[in-house]
């Protein structure tokens, strides 16, 4: 952030973007916020802009019980902010940049778009009258922790009632909506405030997703099976899924933050599995008790990775051509992988005094029908 902003006004803060700009600005060195909320009079507008270096203005009406309201907050209100900040130009000299939330809707003809777009002209006056620095960001629907279901946010909605076992319901599968994660917005609020464009310009924030109400609901009802006897995350490091899965945990009941996963006991140990990928395989780990031995298999394409995290442990090779022979010790003393590898036989050992735990990663989840796992003695 620029070094001459470090006091930041934030309106609308109790809100859900706000919650998230707080926690962000809270991040930052030597920045100070204040905030001007839901209840607030407007006549404190211009105290607090003059106790600040930068606006971002949030506060608006999006579901009002009185369609009047629109106008009151939307516009009425980002009315008043301009002439608190014209002001204090005049008072001052000061002309401190200011960042609006609008929404896509300011291009429809509603009573909700028209009070969107009656905020934009406001602060456009301000730009062309005073010279503030103006950032306008007409959002889609934004969707991210803290949003409240049930309200506004399909994706708060669906991710509240999925994450519980509730029904959804969706008039039309193959509508379509605009959406943007609220760390992006986040970001993008904070790379505007270092901004020295001048004037006004309307900006953007990226990425913005497209996709279906019936594949919305489809890919986070899918989120729960790694939670259920199937353990299959989906591909969530990257993108729409990423931020999704990000939300739809966030709604998670705080009994849900725990689950079972599968164990399957006997006389060596047990066998723990916590986690199966789309393409990228399966995360578990394993015990054995002093003496135990595990594996004596080979693989023809599978492979695994192997880290003993507690105990000492004796890896032993057999090529299935040659018979050559290779040996490997490690322990959790010191974080060493070992990789099995393709045409060799392998088994590993516990040769410590106490119980050994070893964490697996397997290339490929287990198939009961194909395992591609032969046995075979080193």
């Amino acid at each position: 952030m620029s070094q001459s902003v470090t006091r930041v006004l934030i309106t609308g803060a109790n809100g859900f973007i706000g919650k998230n700009l707080l926690v962000r600005l809270s991040e930052l060195p030597n920045m100070a916020v204040s905030t001007f909320v839901r209840g607030d009079d407007a006549a404190k507008l211009p105290e607090l802009v003059a106790q600040a270096d930068a606006v971002v203005h949030l506060a608006g009406e999006n579901r009002p019980a009185d369609e009047a309201a629109f106008a009151q907050v939307n516009a009425g209100l980002t009315q008043a902010m301009c002439d608190a900040l014209r002001t204090e130009a005049a008072l001052t000299g000061r002309k401190l940049p200011l960042v609006l939330a609008s929404s896509t809707q300011a291009e429809r003809d509603n009573p909700y778009g028209r009070s969107k777009l009656a905020a934009e002209e406001a602060v456009q006056a301000l730009t062309q009258e005073v010279g503030n620095l103006v950032a306008v960001f007409r959002l889609p629907g934004v969707f991210g922790k803290w949003c409240k279901p049930n309200y506004n946010s399909v994706v708060a909605t669906f991710c509240h009632n999925l994450a519980r076992g509730l029904p959804i319901e969706i008039n039309d599968p193959a509508a379509n909506v605009q959406l943007v994660y609220v760390d992006d917005v986040v970001s993008a609020f904070v790379n505007a405030l270092q901004t020295q464009q001048n004037g006004l310009r309307f900006a953007q924030v990226l990425p913005q997703y497209n996709i279906t109400l019936g594949e919305l609901a489809e890919q986070i009802n899918a989120f729960g099976t790694c939670r259920g006897a199937e353990l299959k995350i989906e591909r969530v490091g990257s993108g729409l899924s990423r931020a999704l899965y990000a939300t739809y945990v966030s709604y998670l009941p705080n009994e849900r933050f725990i689950y079972d996963v599968p164990q399957y006991s006997d006389a060596r140990g047990v066998f723990v599995e916590m986690l199966k990928t789309q393409d990228s395989g399966q995360f578990s780990y394993f015990t054995a008790r002093p003496g135990v031995m595990r594996g004596g298999h080979y693989h023809h394409t599978k492979t695994e990775k192997f880290l003993v995290i507690k105990g000492k442990a004796l890896f032993r090779f057999r090529h299935l051509l040659t018979n050559e022979l290779v040996e490997f010790c490690t322990s959790g003393v010191r974080p060493q992988v070992v990789d099995t590898i393709p045409g060799w036989t392998h088994d590993i050992t516990n040769v410590g005094e106490d119980e050994m735990v070893v964490m697996l990663w397997a290339n490929e989840n287990f198939d009961r029908q194909k395992p591609d796992t032969v046995a075979s003695k080193v």
